[in-house]
């Protein structure tokens, strides 16, 4: 459908749709700002959803052992191959059956899409992602992590795996220290 309009029904629709941009801009322009600190009140008014997908971790039983089998499935399930199993077979001692051990477990955090398919295809319920997201280093091999070497005992924050400080609906989290 064509749109004859005169010259002037054209002027008038586009004064008012700037008018309309500018009454949008002006209310923002003096509606009060808040600024949230965050690296000197993040202890106190960071929050972080528990659901968030900050980093990968093994999850471990009671003994301290991990429950990573070295099956690969979270390997082949990763799109962009952002986790590398290294293992070898070896035999069981108790059932003299051959079984795989796992060498080495590498997460490149820094290659990482945080979809998540990793941890849905382990049948083992071994991996999982943490909501810990301070992981900011200067050079990108430290984003490779060693999961089967390292114990995660948390992150810099001490109540973030429990979605850190309280939310409170409609107010910005700016309380001091």
């Amino acid at each position: 459908m064509e749109n004859n309009q005169s010259y002037f029904g054209e002027m008038s629709h586009g004064i008012s749709t700037l008018v309309t941009g500018l009454k949008t801009t002006m209310k923002e322009y003096f509606t009060p700002k808040s600024t949230e600190q965050y690296p000197e009140n993040r202890k106190t008014t960071l929050h972080v959803a528990k659901r968030h997908r900050g980093r990968l971790v093994f999850l471990r039983d009671e003994n301290g052992a991990y429950k990573c089998t070295a099956c690969t499935l979270c390997e082949k399930a990763c799109p962009n191959g952002t986790i590398k199993i290294t293992s070898h077979m070896a035999e069981d001692p108790e059932t003299g059956k051959k079984k795989r051990v796992l060498d080495d477990y590498a997460y490149d955090l820094g290659d990482c899409m945080f979809c998540q398919l990793c941890t849905n295809a382990c049948n083992f319920g071994a991996i999982e992602f943490t909501n810990d997201f301070e992981n900011s280093v200067f050079d990108r091999g430290q984003l490779v992590l060693h999961l089967d070497k390292e114990v995660y005992k948390g992150g810099s924050l001490p109540q973030l795996i429990e979605g850190g400080a309280p939310i409170e609906i409609g107010k910005f989290n700016t309380k001091t220290k």
